[in-house]
């Protein structure tokens, strides 16, 4: 079984995010640095997490910029954090913010096209985790504080399963399905309550990992990744309750 797929979303209101609480991994990335913003100029606190800091402060400093809510930043490398430095984490947010709505998966190990026969086991290691086990970690240690928001959601983000099952797509490919699958679980296990669990599939975006990928393609053909952010948000709204359960599916018919 995979989780039904959706199109529609509804229009959302300038501040959507009013009072909330949203965390998103890899800030510094190009969906993660599009969604962090869109958060914030939707009224949500964002906490910005990534594994550079000089990174962390840049986007801060560009977010104040904007003029947009300040930000706050937790550097963390998601590749070598333990449990306990995710439990600090919700520990923390609980002490110093008082709640947590919402979290954005927006990190991403991607070792690049390789045959498996090729592939080096600890770059398949790494993206696993960083892919499935890492979001499994952090959402597991923030499900208490969540359970806590009178409406609460966790976004992951996918890839086109129909690209990805393709010869050379290995450890990323291997790890966005066994993340589906892991979001259906636990969708399954939250299907009523206050917390939400739902995924986004973006189309092809302008992003590093695009022009990793598609190596030779012209990227600055694709748009930038800011609708797909604007998408995040409604996911992480009242309104995206419609798309409970669900995978968002911004690709082109």
């Amino acid at each position: 079984m995979t989780m039904p797929r959706v199109k529609e979303r509804a229009p959302l209101p300038v501040d959507a995010l009013a009072d909330r609480v949203v965390l998103v991994t890899g800030a510094c990335g190009g969906l993660g640095t599009a969604t962090a913003k869109a958060a914030a100029r939707a009224g949500a606190t964002v906490i910005i997490t990534g594994r550079r800091k000089r990174q962390l402060e840049q986007l801060y400093d560009a977010m104040l910029k904007e003029q947009l809510p300040e930000p706050v930043i937790h550097p963390m490398d998601i590749e070598n954090a333990t449990p306990g430095d995710y439990e600090a984490l919700a520990e923390g947010i609980e002490r110093d913010l008082g709640r947590l709505d919402g979290i954005v998966h927006a990190a991403v190990s991607f070792p690049g096209l390789t045959p498996l026969s090729m592939h080096k086991p600890d770059q398949f290691l790494r993206a696993m985790h960083v892919n499935v086990s890492a979001p499994f970690a952090l959402t597991q240690a923030c499900l208490p504080l969540l359970a806590k928001a009178p409406d609460s959601a966790v976004v992951f983000v996918l890839d086109d399963p129909e690209l990805l099952s393709r010869a050379h797509w290995g450890a990323y490919g291997a790890s966005k399905a066994a993340l589906e699958r892991m979001v259906e679980i636990l969708h399954q296990e939250n299907d009523r309550g206050s917390l939400r669990v739902q995924c986004l599939l973006p189309g092809p975006m302008r992003t590093a990992l695009r022009r990793e990928a598609y190596f030779g393609e012209d990227t600055f053909r694709h748009p930038p990744p800011d609708d797909a952010a604007e998408a995040v948000v409604y996911l992480l709204s009242p309104q995206g309750a419609a798309a409970r359960g669900a995978v968002l599916d911004l690709r082109k018919a």
